[in-house]
């Protein structure tokens, strides 16, 4: 009998990586999997109904929970209360097999994913539905605001998040919390992966709500077409670890087939591999072909200076993986979106 995978946030970025590893290299390993990328036409995840009405059609055996409201620094600033909000009233729902309940439903939505209902939703199913193996998104940036570096999994819940992404940071703290919760009550193997910043084909390019990558990309992309400088706020010195979407989606489909802890993991390239925004910016320049200005606005915040991550634990599973260098992983990037630039996410 075939697993069937379900993939939440199915066709945003991480998922259309994912769907491209386990086509290709990835299908080699398990030739007993069958996997189901769902988009939000597919139901409301905020929504407890809607939610297990596609946890009942697909009957998975495994969930990579992938979707969530996300955004760049200052899409965070913007939409402190979205990135964590979980409203709720009591009201009847669905009759399940053998089981009248009662869930939790929305008051009202406003056009955001909001976090920590999604993921309420998403565990409870996963319980409900014998989900043998969850595994969920986290980010670095629930880590402690001040800290010690080189950060690593054991070290979450060790301080406050920075002030920028508080809201988001809690509700993706929440995750780890809930993992040992399922665990203890349950005894299901729930677990997470905690990668560092994303990067590649199908992000999201708007310039204001998009992560550093995608929004530099797009924000050169259109100086270059105005003839203007390229103009990136901040002053360039934070420093960051950027991982290419085909990585991460090689190094979570491992995950799911082989790390069996209910502790996290970080999935992040090298420590030494750490860069600069303005490195980073001028990367972008330079595999648009734009000769005009590079121009940083120091008027404009630049989030927290650091969040270096340690992948020793991953290196103790996979001590040779070898991961896409950030220059080539750019130009990639750069060439997907003026190839696809009219459908791409902006």
């Amino acid at each position: 009998m075939s697993n069937v995978v379900l993939v939440t946030g199915g066709t945003g970025l991480v998922g259309h990586a994912l769907r491209s590893y386990v086509e290709g290299e990835g299908s080699r390993e398990a030739s007993d999997e069958t996997w189901v990328f769902l988009s939000s036409k597919d139901g409301d995840l905020r929504d407890r109904d809607q939610t297990y009405s596609i946890f009942a059609k697909h009957k998975p055996t495994a969930v990579l929970h992938m979707a969530a409201f996300v955004g760049g620094l200052f899409r965070n600033l913007k939409y402190p209360v979205e990135f964590y909000r979980f409203v709720f009233t009591l009201s009847h729902s669905l009759t399940l097999p053998k089981r009248n309940r009662l869930t939790m439903t929305p008051i009202f939505f406003r056009p955001h994913r909001h976090n920590t209902l999604m993921n309420d939703n998403v565990f409870e199913a996963c319980r409900e539905f014998g989900v043998k193996k969850l595994v969920s998104c986290l980010s670095t940036c629930i880590f402690p605001d001040k800290t010690t570096y080189p950060i690593d999994e054991t070290m979450v819940h060790n301080g406050p998040p920075h002030p920028s992404n508080e809201g988001y940071a809690y509700a993706k703290r929440m995750i780890d919390v809930l993992n040992r919760a399922y665990e203890r009550q349950f005894g299901l193997k729930y677990t997470s992966i905690i990668p560092t910043n994303i990067y590649g084909p199908h992000d999201n390019f708007n310039v204001e709500d998009g992560h550093v990558i995608p929004g530099l990309i797009h924000k050169c992309y259109k100086a270059q077409a105005a003839g203007e400088d390229f103009v990136v706020w901040g002053s360039g010195t934070p420093l960051r670890q950027f991982i290419h979407s085909h990585d991460l989606a090689a190094l979570t489909v491992w995950t799911l087939r082989n790390y069996h802890s209910t502790e996290p993991i970080i999935l992040s390239v090298d420590e030494e591999a750490e860069v600069p925004i303005r490195e980073v910016a001028l990367a972008v320049a330079e595999a648009m072909g734009f000769s005009g200005k590079v121009v940083f606005d120091t008027g404009k915040a630049d989030g927290q200076f650091k969040k270096t991550a340690s992948n020793k634990k991953l290196r103790t599973f996979l001590p040779d993986y070898k991961f896409k260098p950030i220059k080539e992983g750019i130009r990639e990037t750069v060439q997907w979106f003026k190839e696809h630039y009219d459908a791409a996410r902006k």
